[in-house]
């Protein structure tokens, strides 16, 4: 019985839990995925080689991106005219990449 005061404890900290299924609501949409699986395998990619390599369109990846960004599971870095995405590395992240690759 004791253990389940642990758990009842653990469950009671939502702003984990609520990042956690937000987090996974996230890369439950199939371009948003898309684009984790390529920046597993990619180190470093932009909007524009993204689209062509999903065969999309650069706004529907830049809005997509623009989600992964808000939960902070891809970072950004700017070289001259062009932004390049990568993976962040966090506890999330690094079990999706082990999921998926």
């Amino acid at each position: 019985m004791a253990e389940y005061q642990q758990i009842k404890k653990e469950l009671k900290s939502k702003q984990k839990l609520l990042a956690c299924a937000k987090q996974f609501g996230v890369v439950g949409d199939a371009t948003r995925l898309k684009i984790c699986y390529l920046l597993c395998h990619y180190p470093e990619v932009s909007v524009s080689e993204m689209a062509v390599i999903l065969d999309t369109s650069v706004s529907v990846v830049s809005h997509s991106v623009k989600k992964l960004l808000d939960l902070n599971l891809v970072q950004r870095r700017k070289e001259a005219q062009t932004v390049y995405y990568s993976l962040t590395t966090n506890d999330f992240t690094k079990t999706l990449k082990n999921f998926i690759t």
